[in-house]
């Protein structure tokens, strides 16, 4: 369908453009809801985004390219660090001789991780965009302090739920307020430049985690570039701040309330519905987490504690709906955005994106480093030429959009790419196959999954209002993380219950009573050179359950076509000219 003229839609005050000109397509196109319209009135706007509202009404031009190269630097860094973060994780859980629970670790991480957007939107539309910023480097700094000083697996599990949590909120705060000094047409070129740092982040941080490791150690690597990161993003907490301070003084920053603190906390447990904040995020939490369980070969599905999770998640969503619906003062879950089928396709593309790409690439770094002998920094190499593309490419979409508009037929154009490189893993991640190949594999994946990515992110925003991205943005963040989860889920329910009985099976006869800590310990499956019967009975055990992860992966992947076939034709393009009448001083 085509997007009607940005000029036949008023742009009155208080309205957000985005929604209004999609608003005004047929109904057929675009349900008509109550509660929308009613929101649409300025007094609904919460205070954290009139805040973000009025600092682009007084900085000038010059503040707005320095804000924007400033958090470039910060994604630079942040990229960096986890970039090093991944390539150590193989080696930290071994230190501990747990390299089986990899999977586990990142599943739990990114349930919470993928819960916590939720209430962060909340937090950064009530209160700021600055203070969600601070909170996240926060949590980054306690996660990467416990890591540097963790002494068994259970707490560097606790830290990897406070670094992810950190990283996804930092990018999260990031993405937002990119939001907030963008318009539609040219928010995907700052998505892509601030994506362009892990251009240079794939192959420095595999490098620079092999050089920590092998002279000093990891405990290091995670302390240093933990101060770096805070170090580059103090000037943009300090531009936010002086900004924020300036519209306060020329009153267009309303004054405090003078509301008691009492008074303070219940007007603020109303606007952000924690009642509904602790449901949801405990009902999503309880229904995921018994993947991480299963897939830890700790619990059966038949098992009580894991049906008591299931069910009270169930139970804790179903009260959520019903206190939205009857009880909540403010919702926490704008539920009409289910109601847009763009939305709705968009976000279910996400999660289809990271579920099936997760399900054969949670235990790829090991497999190229046991099966091919490749060191950490090389095998990152190939791991990460699936970003890698993914990030080179994205430029290039985000300047198509500018030109063009469209946002779904390209992402039509990609899924057919992103089945075609998944599908030749299958023939060419075997044991005896050139590295090589592998690689292109991962630049096909790459292209599709960024291209689908982009534009399942624009058109979950040009589905929603301003006032709502932040809550769009956590919606969708949730669907990936969720997906990721469950894909990690899959992996490591494939990994312990079958690499160790094909283990046992190939192992000599004399070396069966190794199984176990060969297992447990990616150092002991390489200490044996390739050719020795004890690796190569390492390496077929790879094989046999990677090419499984694989084909599960892949048999997947034609769901997204009908998550994407969903979108309306929206074309962001005709956006433009109504949105610079209602917005500040944005790009």
């Amino acid at each position: 369908m085509t997007a009607i003229s940005p000029v036949e839609a008023p742009a009155s005050g208080g309205h957000d453009i985005e929604k209004d000109v999609v608003s005004s397509q047929p109904t057929t196109e675009l349900p008509e809801d109550s509660k929308v319209e009613s929101d649409n009135d300025s007094g609904h706007v919460q205070e954290g985004v009139k805040l973000v509202e009025a600092i682009t009404s007084v900085w000038s031009p010059k503040s707005l390219w320095s804000t924007f190269a400033l958090l470039w630097l910060v994604c630079f860094v942040s990229a960096l660090l986890a970039s090093i973060d991944t390539a150590l994780s193989p080696y930290v859980t071994s230190s501990f001789s747990k390299h089986g629970l990899l999977a586990v670790i990142n599943i739990a991480a990114r349930v919470i991780g993928g819960v916590v957007p939720l209430s962060l939107g909340k937090i950064i539309d009530i209160r700021g965009r600055m203070e969600g910023f601070v909170g996240s480097l926060l949590l980054i700094t306690v996660g990467m302090i416990m890591k540097a000083t963790c002494q068994n697996v259970e707490t560097y599990a606790a830290a990897q739920v406070f670094t992810w949590v950190g990283k996804v909120a930092l990018g999260f705060v990031i993405d937002v307020f990119v939001a907030d000094i963008t318009t539609l047409k040219n928010r995907m070129i700052i998505f892509a430049i601030n994506s362009t740092p892990n251009l240079a982040t794939t192959f420095a941080g595999p490098k620079i985690a092999e050089l920590f490791y092998e002279k000093v150690n990891f405990r290091w690597a995670f302390g240093a570039f933990t101060i770096i990161l805070l170090v580059v993003s103090l000037p943009v907490v300090v531009i936010l701040y002086y900004h924020e301070q300036k519209a306060k003084r020329l009153g267009i920053v309303r004054p405090k309330s003078g509301r008691t603190p009492l008074q303070s906390t219940v007007h603020y447990i109303g606007e952000f519905d924690l009642v509904g904040a602790i449901l949801i995020s405990g009902g999503f939490t309880l229904i995921t987490l018994p993947f991480s369980l299963v897939s830890s070969a700790s619990h059966s599905w038949e098992s009580a504690s894991i049906i008591v999770m299931i069910v009270m998640g169930v139970v804790g969503l179903a009260v959520f709906a019903v206190w939205e619906r009857f009880f909540a003062r403010v919702n926490f879950f704008p539920f009409e955005f289910l109601k847009d089928r763009t939305f709705l396709g968009a976000v279910s593309s996400h999660f289809m994106v990271f579920m099936t790409t997760f399900i054969w690439d949670a235990y790829y770094s090991s497999y190229l480093q046991v099966v091919h002998g490749l060191s950490i920094s090389i095998s990152n190499y190939v791991l990460n030429a699936y970003s890698l593309t993914s990030y080179f490419t994205g430029p290039f979409i985000a300047l198509y959009i500018h030109f063009t508009g469209h946002i779904k037929y390209p992402a039509m154009v990609a899924i057919p790419i992103y089945l075609l490189g998944t599908a030749l893993i299958i023939y060419f991640r075997v044991p005896g196959s050139q590295v090589g190949y592998l690689a292109m594999c991962q630049v096909l994946v790459g292209f599709g999954v960024g291209m689908i990515g982009q534009m399942a992110q624009l058109a979950t925003m040009a589905s929603v209002r301003h006032q709502d991205v932040a809550v769009a943005l956590a919606i969708y963040g949730l669907f990936g993380s969720v997906g990721s989860s469950v894909g990690y889920a899959v992996a490591g329910g494939l990994w312990t219950n079958i690499l160790p009985v094909k283990l046992y099976e190939y192992l000599p006869d004399d070396s069966k009573n190794m199984t176990a800590t060969i297992y447990g310990d990616i150092n002991k499956q390489m200490a044996y050179p390739i050719g020795t019967p004890i690796r190569d009975a390492v390496i077929a055990a790879y094989g046999d359950v990677m090419r499984k992860m694989v084909i599960v992966g892949s048999a997947l992947i034609p769901l997204t076509i009908i998550c994407v076939a969903v979108w309306r034709n929206i074309n962001v393009k005709k956006l433009e000219t109504v949105e610079k009448r209602a917005r500040g001083n944005v790009f």
